[in-house]
Parts: C-alpha cells; sequence; structure tokens
C-alpha cells in the first residue's frame, strides 16, 4: 500500500527531470539557431575587429558624411547591449531604433532585418545574451560632421525608408512560391543584407530597392565602399553574375573562391564570419534566386573570349600600353592568356571586377594587394602582393587599362590621374592570421 505514493513520487521526479531537460535541449537549440542567424546576418565581421573580442565592435565604415564605428554587441552592461530587454533588441535591430529612442545611422541595415520574424528576434537575443562573452570595450567616437551627426533628422529618414517589420515580412514571405525560392529570397533581402553593399542608393543614401519584386536596380551594383565597388548579383554576362553558374555561387559563398573569381574587401569579411557557416541547402537556396534576377544592364553584349593579346604576349610583341607590365608583374600568376589558375589565382579574362565601368577595386587590388584566408572547407590562404611601392600612378594604369583591354574584356582604359584620385581613398590591406604587413 505504501509503495503507491513512493512510486508516484518517482514517476514525478522523472516527469520533472525529463521537462528540465527538455527544456535545456531547447534552450540549447534557441542558441544554435541564433548562432546560425548571426553567421547567416554577418554581425561579427561588421562588430569584429582582429585581435579584440568578437562582437566587441570598432569596425570603421567610410562614408560620404564621415567616418562611423560598429558598436559592441556584447552583453556587457556598460558598453554593450547588456541593458537591452529582447523588445528592446527587436526595435533595434529591425526599426533602427536605440534603447535611448535614438535612431540609429543606416549603416547599420535595418530596412533588410525588417524581415526577421518574433522568433528570429527570440534566438538571436538568446544567443548574444547568453553565449558571447561579454567584453567591457566602448566604441569609438563617430567621426561625422555636423550637421550629419545630429540624429533626430535620421527620424525622418527612417520612416520614409525603412518597411515596417509586418509589412517587411509579408512582402518576403509571399514574393515566391518555390520553397527554395523563397528560402532564397529570406535570407539574401533579409539576414544576409546583400543590397546594403550591392544595390544603388539615392541621393539621401536610401537603397533603391530592397527587395526583387521592389525594382530591377536590387542588386545591380553599389557604389565605393571603403575603397572597393560591390559588382551587380544580377544575371549581366559581363558585370554580373550571368556566366556563374549555380555551384560556382555556392562555392564563392563556402569558400570565396571559385573557378570565376576571388573575393576581396568587405566580402571577404563576410564570407569568413557568415556566409561559409552556412548549410549547403541555404546557400543553394541563395544561389538559386541570384540566378533568376534578370539583368539589370540589358544593353551588354556577351563576354567572348578573345586571343589576340594572348597571341601577341607568346610571340613576346609587347609593344600594346601596359603588356611588359603585366608580363613582368602579373603573368606569373594570372597567366598570359588571362585564365588565371582557378581557384587559385582567379582568371582576370572575363572577370567581372575587370570589366566593370568604375575601375576602383581593381586598381586598388594592385595598390594594396590582397589576402584570400582559409576557410573551413578551403584551408589554404593565398595571398597577392602590393605593387605601390614598385609601381607609379602611370605604370599602375597603364597595366590596368591593358588588363582591362585584354582577352574580350573592352573595358574603358585608366588614367595616371585617375589612380591618383583613387589612391587618396585608397584602402587598408586585408591579412591572414600570422601575416605582417610590410605597408
Amino acid at each position: 500500500m505504501k509503495t503507491f505514493p513512493i512510486l508516484a513520487f518517482a514517476c514525478s521526479i522523472f516527469a520533472l527531470s525529463h521537462q528540465t531537460a527538455s527544456a535545456h535541449d531547447d534552450k540549447a537549440t534557441l542558441r544554435e539557431e541564433g548562432r546560425y542567424l548571426a553567421a547567416a546576418s554577418d554581425c561579427a565581421a561588421c562588430h569584429s575587429i582582429k585581435n579584440k573580442p568578437e562582437d566587441s565592435g570598432g569596425v570603421s565604415f567610410t562614408l560620404p558624411i564621415g567616418t562611423i564605428y560598429s558598436t559592441n554587441i556584447t552583453p556587457d552592461m556598460d558598453h554593450g547591449i547588456g541593458k537591452y530587454t529582447e523588445a528592446e533588441f527587436g526595435r533595434a535591430l529591425r526599426e533602427g531604433v536605440r534603447r535611448d529612442g535614438s535612431t540609429l545611422y543606416p549603416a547599420m541595415p535595418y530596412p533588410s532585418y525588417a524581415r526577421l520574424t518574433d522568433h528570429d528576434i527570440h534566438a538571436l537575443y538568446t544567443y548574444f545574451h547568453e553565449s558571447v562573452p561579454a567584453a567591457a570595450i566602448p566604441t569609438p567616437e563617430n567621426g561625422i560632421r555636423w550637421p550629419f551627426s545630429m540624429r533626430w533628422p535620421l527620424m525622418f529618414w527612417r520612416w520614409a525608408f525603412s518597411p515596417a517589420p509586418v509589412k517587411a515580412q509579408e512582402k518576403t514571405l509571399h514574393e515566391f512560391a518555390d520553397a527554395q525560392m523563397a528560402r532564397g529570397a529570406y535570407l539574401v533581402e533579409g539576414p544576409a543584407h546583400c543590397g546594403a553593399c550591392h544595390s544603388p542608393r539615392g541621393l539621401t543614401m536610401q537603397e533603391k530597392a530592397l527587395t526583387a519584386s521592389d525594382n530591377p536596380s536590387f542588386l545591380a551594383g553599389g557604389a565605393l565602399i571603403d575603397g572597393w565597388i560591390p559588382t551587380s548579383l544580377r544575371q549581366e554576362n559581363r558585370t554580373g553574375l550571368g556566366r556563374w553558374s549555380e555551384q560556382d555561387i555556392v562555392d564563392f559563398l563556402k569558400t570565396g573562391r571559385n573557378m570565376q573569381g576571388e573575393s576581396f574587401g568587405a566580402m571577404t569579411s563576410a564570407i569568413v564570419h557568415g556566409t561559409q557557416h552556412l548549410t549547403d541547402s541555404d546557400l543553394h537556396a541563395m544561389a538559386k534566386y541570384l540566378r533568376a534576377l534578370q539583368p539589370f544592364d540589358r544593353t551588354q553584349t556577351n563576354w567572348v573570349y578573345d586571343p589576340t593579346a594572348t597571341n601577341a604576349l607568346r610571340k613576346a610583341d609587347v609593344s600594346a600600353r601596359g603588356a611588359k607590365l603585366y608580363v613582368d608583374n602579373c603573368a606569373a600568376c594570372h597567366r598570359t592568356d588571362g585564365k588565371g589558375y582557378p581557384a587559385v589565382f582567379p582568371p582576370l579574362a572575363g572577370n567581372p571586377v575587370v570589366m566593370g565601368k568604375d575601375p576602383a577595386s581593381l586598381v586598388h587590388i594592385v595598390q594594396v594587394g590582397a589576402t584570400l584566408p582559409k576557410t573551413e572547407t578551403a584551408p589554404s590562404a593565398f595571398t597577392m602582393p602590393d605593387f605601390m611601392h614598385r609601381l607609379n600612378d602611370q605604370q599602375v594604369a597603364d597595366v590596368v587599362t591593358f588588363i582591362r583591354h585584354a582577352w574580350g574584356n573592352n573595358a574603358p582604359a585608366v588614367s595616371a590621374e585617375d589612380v591618383a584620385k583613387l589612391r587618396k581613398d585608397m584602402p587598408p590591406r586585408n591579412m591572414a592570421d600570422g601575416e605582417i604587413s610590410l605597408n
């Protein structure tokens, strides 16, 4: 008779322990989901500096109005987001409103993050407050000129150009009937905020389109950001992704390299901190979505390889402008036929960056070089040296002009004056772990 209370007590203990274990598992799942969303949202790339705690802020962004520094988003109570409630956290991410009620500068891509659901916000909040170590590091003061340093006018900018979260979520969720395309649209238009860099902006710095259904300028290429020109992610044959396969896009987002090219500038950080950590399923969804975007510039002719420059170089004919400079400085890695050794040294023939209207990215990569860091699935890092100490402005202009003219690229020439102007906006050299800057 007395065994029944004991049995009931044992059963209740078992049930309680089972519920506790289940709650713990649910919490762990939620934190992992938040970690994944943070990677998809590229949080660490914008809020982390090498040799400092991750997410502790301090990354500089050079804009027409001055320099903005990313904030500390660790749960530190004084310098980070430790005092933010979940509602305040969600409002900052999706609406661009800080805890004190002031508006964030739109360098924070809250017009894209408006597509994050309440569950997304809950997962991210849980992850940042429970899994990210607090770092007591203050954010540097922004170098914004007056009157742009006043935040209250940004309230009107936010009202005009940042969508309400409910409307943004409904638009993205119902944009495509196909589940994979819908997932790709959500990731590209929302967390990954690709348009923040790769879409053109208006006079008041707003993105001209936030989704594919807004207008065809979405992802049609952005303006200069920290010395680099974001290319079109649409299907232009010469300056976009028109000749990239779905697997090419997946490989690029996963490793920073493919048979068509390699990453540089801010895109490298976005891959290292973000897209390399996404599942193959999500990467294919993003790639499928991008391949569905029709060209914005429909006047482009298809790129066709032209062997004229190759044949001349193989006959030791270096009479073309910049040809000898190319042979002496570039051909060992990129070959006289311009096809390089992908995916180690990228091809220059048919490269969208080479054929862009604005030569800034190509000029800067010759000037400062770049390092393609290792990723989890591509553990080798490759470095292009800088040439600014051995080539003057005229020589840089000549070799860049040769590359832009050769192999069917047929892009406009570059002058020494162009190079001199671009030198003023020259970006810092990105380096791999353990690499020492000689600049």
